[in-house]
């Protein structure tokens, strides 16, 4: 088990060994330092994976010990975090690989690879730590590797400005979540998960607790009202936008809400909340997602919406539909942006899907992966997309047929947007202008082979949890088992399961019809955002959302840091300290005429202090 200690030390080792050498390393060696340090990592993981029989800790070291408190340096390992090891390791390594031929003419690349080795250190200490603490140092360090990546490109500003905004967002998510994490201690008088969850629970306290943990996850996962950073994280490096959205940063509140399922599942307001809110940014997310024109901004809205489905899982306590669509998600989702990015490569740069069409004939292995991972994400049998989400539709028909109608709408508008990106990308006629066309080619071998592995990943992804309404064994559940509380069941027939998949599917299929017809046949492309009307208008705009929150929020501070700085920061704290400094010079120079060098002045000055001398003590 020592063996697991190992996993995040590798990637740790790579930034150190990059960041520490970042001048004087040739390229290829930082590429092949830090994917190799991946590789390991990823290696150990299947081992560890492999050899441990149940939950086990491994406690390093005292960290802290401060009067009766006392936290240790340890790692959790446990069905749970093996699961976010392994994708977080095996995803992380092939977009790391990726990363070699999209990096491979930027003067930054070394920084590059040494940032992605350090954001996965922090994720893997996040997921493996033994208690609070330490989830929660990795939980800054994802935020602050976040805000290194999106604004890689820092020389614009419009990147830096992503940057800052998701560094902020994520800050007022944190501190509702540092806050849950002070309640904890005060509580239960530990930061130990084990501690925590065997302990006394008062309702009023863990529903307080639970709710404060859940406002990090709004930020960490991007749901309402704290995800509007998420798109606009787009402005990083493609596969920074692939790390982020797949692998590690945005599943990081859903792996603390599933490590928190005990207290959780005793606070049924928490548990509603989570639903309700992520079915309302699954929804919304989604509606935005039909009208955007950005190739990596659909996905991006994707990923919000995809998250919000994924928490209404859990808030329904579907905890296994919820991990398991997290696993399946991080393959296709992975594999939909490094394809876009490798289109983005192919036309020196060009993002807008207006710019774009015909593209299946010049990139014939991007195209093919790509339409994997198109059927995954919209829930075709037998791709990986389609047994995940239906664990969850599954869970929601059982539990609330609205929740399941909602569920089902954001699933059937995601096949929609997700087949207008791929026929506006690879269908009709060519838009890209031809400068960009007379360059384009196929993207080279260290882009392709890891989107055929992630393209094999979301064909195969869905085996790992059959149905038994298909003949499975809920395998995912049994190994989630010991990590889980026990929850009432509430699984539909075999028969009610099978009709709902073929309603599912069937009107999937109809959407994606729609959807040809609209974007192939009518090639409804050619329409300019700005002349855009009604709904679609708004949807392209987002709901105005980033408008709303620039007027309500950004604004009135701008206002109030004014008076501020005008009225207290300038007249009262200036002023007070700048009155001491002109009293001390202007008092100083008034004492200065008493020092005049004068013997006679001086003796005078001593006479009558002599007499007030003598005149006080007689009086006394």
């Amino acid at each position: 088990m020592v063996a697991a200690a190992l996993i995040p030390l590798f990637p740790l080792l790579g930034f150190l060994l990059i960041s520490l050498n970042v001048n004087r390393l040739q390229k290829y060696v930082a590429a092949t330092i830090a994917c190799g340090m991946m590789l390991l990592a990823f290696l150990v993981g299947v081992y560890t994976f492999f050899t441990t029989s149940g939950p086990v800790q491994i406690d390093l070291f005292t960290w802290i010990k401060a009067g009766s408190f006392e936290s240790t340096f340890g790692f959790l390992i446990d069905p749970l975090s093996l699961i976010f090891i392994l994708v977080i390791t095996g995803v992380g390594f092939l977009i790391h690989v990726y990363s070699i031929g999209y990096m491979h003419d930027d003067e930054g690349q070394n920084r590059f690879f040494s940032y992605l080795n350090l954001f996965v250190f922090f994720m893997l200490l996040l997921v493996m730590g033994s208690n609070y603490l330490i989830m929660f140092v990795g939980w800054e360090g994802v935020g602050l590797c976040s805000y290194l990546l999106i604004g890689f490109w820092f020389r614009n500003q419009e990147y830096n400005s992503a940057a800052n905004k998701a560094f902020i967002m994520n800050r007022i998510g944190d501190l509702g979540m540092l806050i849950g994490i002070v309640m904890i201690f005060m509580n239960y008088g530990s930061l130990d998960y084990g501690t925590v969850f065997g302990g006394n629970h008062n309702t009023a306290i863990t529903t307080t607790i639970t709710l404060l943990l859940f406002v990090g996850a709004m930020g960490k996962s991007a749901q309402i009202p704290l995800y509007t950073w998420l798109p606009d994280a787009m402005a990083g490096p493609t596969p920074v936008s692939a790390l982020i959205h797949a692998a590690t940063m945005v599943t990081a509140g859903i792996y603390m809400v599933v490590r928190n399922n005990i207290l959780y599942l005793m606070s049924p307001i928490s548990m509603e909340v989570i639903m309700i809110v992520g079915l309302a940014t699954a929804l919304l997310a989604a509606s935005i997602a039909i009208a955007q024109n950005d190739i990596k901004k659909v996905l991006a809205y994707s990923t919000v919406s995809q998250l919000g489905l994924i928490f209404v899982a859990l808030g329904l306590g579907a905890f296994t539909a919820g991990i398991f669509h997290v696993v399946t998600h991080a393959f296709f989702k992975a594999l939909l942006f490094l394809g876009a990015g490798s289109v983005i490569h192919a036309l020196g740069g060009e993002q807008n899907l207006r710019k774009m069409g015909g593209l299946r004939k010049y990139l014939p292995v991007t195209y093919l992966t790509f339409i994997i991972g198109v059927l995954a994400i919209s829930g075709i049998p037998p791709f990986a997309g389609f047994f995940s989400k239906d664990e969850i539709l599954a869970a929601a028909f059982e539990h609330n047929k609205i929740v399941w109608a909602l569920s089902l709408l954001t699933s059937l508008m995601t096949a929609f947007y997700m087949f207008r990106l791929l026929f506006m990308t690879f269908f009709g006629s060519e838009r890209a202008g031809e400068h960009a066309m007379s360059h384009i080619h196929e993207s080279p071998k260290s882009i392709t082979v890891p989107l055929m592995v992630l393209a094999a990943l979301s064909v195969l992804g869905g085996f790992l949890n059959i149905p038994e309404a298909l003949g499975g064994h809920h395998a995912m559940a049994n190994f989630l088992q010991p990590v889980l509380a026990p929850v009432e069941a509430h699984e539909a027939n075999h028969s009610t399961e099978i009709i709902l998949m073929i309603v599912v599917v069937a009107l999937t299929l109809v959407v994606i019809f729609l959807a040809y017809n609209m974007y192939v046949r009518r090639n409804d492309t050619s329409v300019d955002p700005e002349e855009t009307t009604g709904v679609r208008r708004v949807l392209t705009y987002k709901y105005y959302v980033d408008e709303l929150y620039n007027a309500i929020i950004v604004k009135p501070l701008y206002a109030l840091s004014k008076v501020l700085d005008n009225i207290v920061e300038r007249l009262g704290i200036d002023g007070i300290v700048n009155g001491l400094g002109k009293t001390v010079v202007y008092g100083s120079r008034g004492l200065r005429f008493f020092q005049d060098g004068s013997i006679g002045y001086y003796l005078f000055v001593m006479v009558v202090g002599i007499i007030l001398i003598l005149g006080y003590t007689i009086n006394w």
